[in-house]
């Protein structure tokens, strides 16, 4: 069996080119439905083994190879948002989707790293979005996204999830619902920017009032160790996250804070010995920060790191980053 992955054997067969060439469209799709590029990228290759599977005449008779490619990749993907709710029921502490760095400052040491699977950045991928996806129904969130974001007809979605294109509909009008019922108001992507670079100059500075002022009062953190390092040990609030910043770099004065692209919004990086041990996204409306989502799980950190799995070649432990 040819693998899609094999440049020389595209090179030589157009029809395969073509194959392969949908390969990024597949990527961002499922990492939109799925929230994990590890998953996304597993989704992927369940597709193109199923296309693979079958016999040439079976791939010739296909009028639009492109379009069955995402059709299945659709369902491979439903199939997978049930499975994982409950996955992450049993998941140890707080599941965050996934972080991606803006595609110039992606590492090359993750499996299928190759830069045309390079997610596109855009609000469809923001840290905010991503998590009231993650509220949706698994056939919600298929209909709003194949609609919503990639403009396919509820006809091609009925085909996807199973369901009548008025029933399709109804899905993806209620997705809309939770997402105009749980987004602030949008703030202006400089003024975003500058609240996240004052938030890192107060915290390196130490400067505990400059952060408090820049976070809303009811502001929370959500953390996300996958239970590889250790957790914040309570949820904090409000003044409680300034204060647990300044004693994180008390305990390891040793980090450098970089402001970095996460999920296509101004984000920060948190890295120890040249290693990234965190990564930061936050929410902001109006001038304050109302939430930050900290990814601490190496797995989930690989985009950001050299090598697949980043140790801090001092052999001390992880640290608390929020």
């Amino acid at each position: 069996m040819t693998a899609p992955s094999e440049p020389g054997a595209a090179r030589s067969d157009p029809g395969l080119s073509a194959i392969v060439g949908e390969r990024r469209q597949l990527i961002n799709l499922a990492y939109r439905l799925l929230g994990s590029l590890a998953e996304a990228e597993d989704a992927v290759q369940e597709t193109y083994a199923r296309w693979y599977a079958m016999s040439p005449e079976q791939q010739e008779a296909i009028a639009s190879p492109g379009a069955w490619l995402t059709k299945v990749a659709g369902r491979v993907c439903l199939d997978l948002l049930g499975s994982a709710r409950a996955r992450r029921e049993r998941y140890v502490g707080e599941w965050v989707p996934e972080p991606l760095p803006e595609p110039a400052e992606w590492t090359s040491g993750r499996a299928g790293g190759d830069p045309a699977d390079r997610i596109t950045l855009d609000e469809s991928v923001n840290m905010a979005f991503l998590v009231v996806l993650e509220s949706m129904t698994p056939a919600e969130r298929v209909a709003f996204i194949l609609h919503d974001v990639f403009r396919y007809s509820f006809t091609e979605v009925a085909e996807i999830v199973g369901r009548t294109p008025a029933a399709c509909r109804q899905l993806a009008s209620s997705a809309r619902r939770r997402l105009r019922d749980a987004h602030a108001p949008a703030t202006p992507a400089a003024q975003r920017a500058r609240i996240v670079k004052d938030f890192k100059l107060a915290w390196e500075a130490k400067d505990i009032d400059a952060l408090i002022g820049l976070l809303d009062p009811g502001a929370t953190v959500v953390a996300d160790s996958g239970g590889l390092v250790e957790a914040v040990a309570h949820q904090l609030e409000g003044a409680q996250i300034a204060h647990y910043a300044l004693g994180l770099t008390e305990r390891a004065p040793h980090l450098t804070l970089l402001e970095r692209t996460v999920n296509g919004q101004p984000g920060l990086v948190i890295q120890e010995n040249g290693g990234t041990v965190a990564v930061m996204a936050f929410e902001v409306a109006g001038d304050r920060i109302t939430r930050i989502w900290g990814v601490r799980n190496p797995e989930k950190l690989r985009p950001w790191t050299a090598g697949p799995h980043h140790e801090d070649p001092s052999g001390r432990p992880p640290v608390e980053a929020p």
